[in-house]
């Protein structure tokens, strides 16, 4: 095994560890956002933190936006594959090794914790749910990109009312 593999295995691991307490210590930058991230969660899949996935090599994960193919069409996390949410698309995990590292994310993490509950319930065994997902990615200052791979600063943010919890001044909000 490669070292870089190996040290993206460690990385992925020990910022995420499975138990309790590392998901109760996990926040985003606003309080606010936070305790909303935390009322809709059930805290039944572990979290990674956006600043674990911006520092891991993506060929080190399957990155499985579970936000709607229009959402997707207007920005999302580099190298991640639209899994959707509503007819969400299990074919896209065929030929993922079930114990492949998985992350999946959403505006803030609601969607994507039950899509990786269903992953989960597939025999995956490395699912991981961004925590504050792509709303705190870009809060956090992170890139975006379009459908065409270009960099953007539009984010969906789903509604008018989920749209305030994007914090980040140079965002344009989309929905």
């Amino acid at each position: 095994m490669k070292l870089s593999a190996v040290l993206s295995w460690l990385i992925f691991w020990s910022a995420c560890s499975m138990n309790g307490q590392s998901q109760t210590n996990m926040h985003c930058q606003n309080p606010a956002f936070d305790k909303e991230v935390r009322d809709w969660l059930s805290f039944t899949v572990p979290l990674m933190d956006v600043q674990t996935l911006e520092a891991m090599p993506r060929d080190s994960i399957v990155l499985l936006d579970a936000r709607e193919p229009e959402e997707f069409a207007i920005s999302h996390i580099p190298g991640a594959k639209c899994i959707g949410y509503k007819d969400w698309d299990k074919a896209l995990l065929q030929n993922i090794p079930k114990d492949k590292p998985i992350v999946v994310y959403c505006s803030i993490g609601y969607r994507s914790e039950k899509i990786a509950e269903k992953i989960t319930r597939l025999g995956y065994t490395q699912v991981k749910n961004l925590y504050g997902s792509i709303f705190e990615w870009v809060n956090q200052g992170f890139p975006v990109e379009d459908e065409s791979h270009h960099v953007t600063q539009s984010v969906h943010g789903f509604n008018e009312k989920w749209s305030k919890w994007i914090l980040n001044p140079a965002i344009k909000k989309v929905w």
